[in-house]
Order: C-alpha cells, then structure tokens, then sequence
C-alpha cells in the first residue's frame, strides 16, 4: 500500500506527529518535498524532537526513510541533524537520498536574505535558501546530491556554480567566499556519501512487494506554489499530486491520502489569513497550543477552522480521511467558531478564491458550544465528551470526508482511531 500525508491547511498542521504514528507500521517512508524551510515536531518513547529534512519515519528502526528527487537538500543542516538524532540513540543507517534531490548551496540562503530585502511585500521566507534552489533547479543552473560523489568533479561543479550564480546576482559576492563554501561542503559530503543512491531500484521494489510506503510532505495546500495563497507560498508542490513525481511511484500506486488538520487553524509568515482571531480567543489558542514554529521559533498566528480551505482540499487532495489534530487545545472554550464559507461583494464562496481577492473576503460563522473537560486521556471516541463528538460529526458533514484519527496530546499514544 502507498499512503500519502499531506498538509490540509497553511503548514504546522500535525504530519509529523501522525507519519511517526503510522510509520511503526511502515517499511518506507519518503519525503517527497520541500527543503528545511519547516519542521515536524514529534514526541514519542525517545523523546521530543524538531525535523526538518530527516523523515519522520526514523524513529523506527527496521523503516527505510528516503529523501526523494523533489526535496532540496541542505547538506550541513542535514548533517546537525543527523548528528542530534544519534545523540538522542536513534539510528540514521537507513536514511537514503535521492542522487537526483538537488542541493541547497550557501550561496542560495544569501540569495533568500537578499531577496527578501528588496521585496516591497514580504513573503514571510524563512530564509533557508528553499526558494533560490528551486529556481535554480527550474532554472538548470541546480546541482544534484549525485554530483557529490566524485569528489574532483565536485569541487569543479562548486567552483562553476558559485561563479555563474554572481555573475547573475552580482550583490551576493559580498555575503561570503568560495573556499569557505568548498570547505563546509566538502565535510558535509564525508558524512552524506555512504546515503546517496539511486532510489528507484528500492522504491520499486517496495512497491511491487506490497510494502507499507508512506509518504510525507512538507507545508500544507495552502502554502502550494500553484494553488496556495500566491505569493505567499512556499516554491514546491505540498498537493497529494506532487507525491508521485517527488517520490519517484507511479500515481496509480497511490491508494490512500490522509488530510491532516488541526481542530483550529494556524499561519506563519505573510498572506491572506481569512478566519485569524486578534481577540483573547487567539491568544488562548496560541498560548495553549504552543504555537511556536519548529524551524524559526516563530509565533504562529491562530484561528477559527476554515472548512472551505478543507473542502478545496477534499477534491484537489482527493483525501480518503482526515486526522483531526490538537482537539485537546479546545478544551475551556465556551463556544467554538467555525468558518462554514465566505463572503465578498455580496458573493458566496465556498472554497478559497485566489490571494488577491482572499484578502478581501469576510469569513461566515458557525458556532457550536464548547466543553470544559480534558481531552488528554481520551482513548476513544465514545470517551470524549458529547460537545467534542459533536464538533467532529459537524465537520465531518459540511466536508465530506470520514475523520479517523483524532489526536488529543502530542504523544503518539494521544490518538483516537475511529
């Protein structure tokens, strides 16, 4: 079976948490996009832990965890966090990259701050360099991991690359200096060497045998370069329609997506945001959830859930269920508000318009009570209180699509299987 999980909202909705629950089942895991521009938090028997590149599936020793061709790899952040896994006893051995994923070079975090500068509308880059290697990539002026194992022909690729590339961006040349790039990558490669592989042959095989292959994305649909909230996106594609070409499987093996969401909404960086709460509602949900990016630290702005971001998910996804992440935040709230649509020059919309006009757009309102019990010991849905069951049926209904999984607590055993 290949499974895909794939971001339902802006990003930070819970894949990390939910593909580490799911890979204990798992013979593969591949992450299929984007670079280290965001994290996966997760909390299991080891301990806590911030990804970022490394798939969540690493923490199951007897799981092969590949990098694919779509991912942009930074190798010395790569490499740290590596090193921070093993400190913790988790084995890296059977982490493999993709010899077509392409590089993130120094030289493309220079160009990410840069660039940056001169916008006149910040797009909220985390400044990781993710953007410049995908046009670099687009643009063939990228380097692949491949190239990495010929160590002479390496250090000409280097050479030739950061060359052209201030022949195009002339102000970088002040950010830094060839032999100090050579040098961090060079001792990043000593490291990454023994990883880097043809990955189709293992991919293949896993699939034609039948293998549990989950796949893990970065971001959320709403952060997708095509149909995410342009420009306020990041350079990738997080749809499940992505999954394929980054993994290297053929979309015909794909049986099962799962759509993860939390039971709120939340957003970092720049863009439209229809449903953000500026109220004491906003900061409750903040400051419970510890809404605090894995990657950057920092603080994510909160809202009410937004379902016709999910229902624009449901067919651009073509989810097979959901998971329902951080129900526990709930808890306390007298009434819980739920965008059901919007609104705009007297039109209805029911799933998201472009950015142009999303920011425009004024959110419609359900509200449903709340409950004031704790969720955090809830092993089953009959468990939770009727308020809670009803929220989640409510939702259910207007979005079309069965919720499975509902997680009450960051822990991997702070989930409910419906």
């Amino acid at each position: 079976m290949v499974h895909a999980v794939v971001g339902a909202q802006y990003g930070d909705e819970g894949k990390g948490k939910m593909v580490d629950y799911f890979a204990v089942q798992a013979q593969m895991v591949i992450r299929y996009q984007g670079g280290g521009n965001a994290g996966h938090t997760i909390v299991n028997d080891y301990g806590k832990f911030a990804l970022h590149l490394v798939p969540s599936g690493i923490f199951n020793p007897d799981t092969v965890c590949v990098l694919g061709a779509g991912v942009v790899v930074h190798p010395g952040n790569l490499v740290k966090e590596l090193h921070a896994l093993q400190q913790g006893g988790i084995r890296t051995d059977k982490l493999v990259i993709s010899e077509r994923a392409h590089l993130v070079m120094p030289y493309h975090i220079w160009q990410d701050e840069y660039e940056e500068s001169l916008r006149s509308e910040q797009v909220g880059t985390t400044k990781q360099g993710i953007g410049p290697a995908y046009q670099d990539k687009i643009g063939r002026f990228g380097v692949q991991v491949g190239e990495m194992r010929d160590e002479a022909r390496f250090r000409a690729r280097i050479e030739s690359a950061f060359e052209a590339k201030l022949r195009r961006e002339p102000a970088l040349a002040s950010y830094g200096t060839l032999d100090a790039m050579v040098e961090e990558l060079m001792a990043a490669r000593k490291v990454l060497l023994p990883h880097i592989k043809d990955t189709i042959p293992l991919v293949r095989e896993a699939v034609e045998s039948n293998q549990y292959v989950l796949l893990e994305g970065q971001l959320g649909l709403m952060r997708d370069v095509d149909w995410g909230i342009y420009p306020f996106v990041t350079s990738s594609n997080p749809v499940a329609g992505a999954t394929s070409t980054g993994a290297g499987i053929p979309p015909t093996a794909i049986t099962r997506v799962t759509g993860i969401t939390k039971a709120y909404t939340t957003a970092v960086g720049s863009g439209p945001f229809p449903t953000m709460l500026e109220d004491a509602n906003g900061i409750f949900l903040q400051e419970k959830g510890q809404e605090f990016g894995a990657t950057t630290g920092r603080r994510r702005t909160c809202g009410w859930l937004d379902l016709p971001t999910l229902r624009y998910g449901a067919w651009l996804n073509g989810y097979t269920e959901l998971a329902l992440m951080k129900m526990d935040v709930l808890s306390q709230l007298d009434q819980i508000g739920i965008c059901v649509a919007y609104e705009l020059d007297g039109e209805r919309f029911d799933s998201p318009p472009p950015a142009y006009l999303l920011e425009r757009v004024t959110p419609v309102y359900e509200y449903l009570p709340g409950w004031s019990e704790d969720l955090s010991d809830c092993r089953s849905f009959e468990e939770l209180p009727a308020r809670a069951q009803n929220f989640v049926a409510f939702i259910e209904s207007k979005v079309g699509v069965p919720i499975r999984y509902v997680s009450v607590g960051p822990d991997r055993k702070q989930t409910i299987v419906r």
